[in-house]
């Protein structure tokens, strides 16, 4: 007989279940619960993501329509709207939030095991951006980004030891991605990459006084000087490599340091 297994049960193996059952005991979140389980419970909600559900009954139909086929999920029968509305006002969301970083720590541990970096560095690589994620405004009315449209805006932070991220956190769509970055800590010798929404000479500078080295692009309206033009190889898409002083920065300070400028061609 073959045997099929779904690519929704692949995904939920990332999750061992007695592992799943223990931390749920230590969090005490199946105290009071009559036959639905923090199991049945996670299956739904992460049902709900990968199938874009937009609603409760959304999710219950659907796994309902395939009942059948709930049994290689570890899951005996369809849970209840009502049933599921109230599990996820009730239950602590510390469960997940473990559940959440033991799966990170075996994912870093995997991709490391696995992954071969692409760009090779003596330094650690980071990549900040942010995007922008489109929300109801009546459906959301803490997130508000226009008259009639709601938005949040997620900083993340990308390790490239392993394509994950290792810092996250979400505002309202307004605030801008050089705000949150001001308030984010690298270690000393990180290589940091961010593009023109980082755009702040203040901030560069405490940078590079704190030993993190950053790639970024200049805006075509910056100002600086070159204090420093160094020769091209031959056969590169280098055209220019010098060192620059920002306008902003005074040239007569000496603690003020040198930037670098390194212009390719792309053709």
């Amino acid at each position: 007989m073959t045997r099929v297994c779904s690519i929704f049960s692949q995904i939920l193996q990332w999750f061992p279940r007695l592992e799943f059952e223990a931390t749920a005991r230590e969090h005490k979140a199946e105290r009071h619960a009559r036959g639905f389980t923090c199991w049945q419970q996670f299956v739904a909600r992460l049902f709900c993501q990968f199938g874009h559900a937009q609603s409760l009954r959304e999710i219950c139909g659907v796994l309902a329509a395939t009942e059948g086929k709930l049994r290689h999920l570890g899951i005996l029968d369809c849970p209840k709207a009502t049933t599921l509305s109230y599990a996820n006002a009730h239950r602590p969301w510390q469960l997940y939030q473990s559940v959440f970083y033991t799966t990170l720590e075996r994912c870093r541990s995997e991709a490391l095991r696995r992954g071969q970096r692409r760009f090779r560095f003596k330094h650690k690589l980071l990549s900040l951006d942010a995007s922008m994620v489109e929300l109801c405004a009546e459906s959301f009315d803490w997130a508000q980004y226009k008259r009639t449209k709601g938005a949040l805006k997620l900083h993340l932070v990308l390790d490239h030891d392993g394509y994950l991220p290792c810092y996250a956190v979400m505002t309202e769509g307004k605030t801008a991605e050089i705000t949150e970055a001001r308030k984010m800590h690298f270690e000393s010798g990180t290589l940091l990459v961010f593009d023109r929404g980082y755009s702040d000479y203040h901030w560069w500078l405490d940078l590079t006084r704190t030993g993190v080295n950053f790639v970024t692009r200049l805006k075509d309206s910056a100002l600086y000087g070159v204090v420093e033009s160094r020769p091209m190889p031959e056969n590169s898409n280098v055209l220019r490599d010098e060192g620059i002083v920002l306008v902003s920065q005074r040239p007569s300070d000496e603690s003020t340091p040198k930037k670098n400028q390194t212009q390719f061609s792309t053709s």
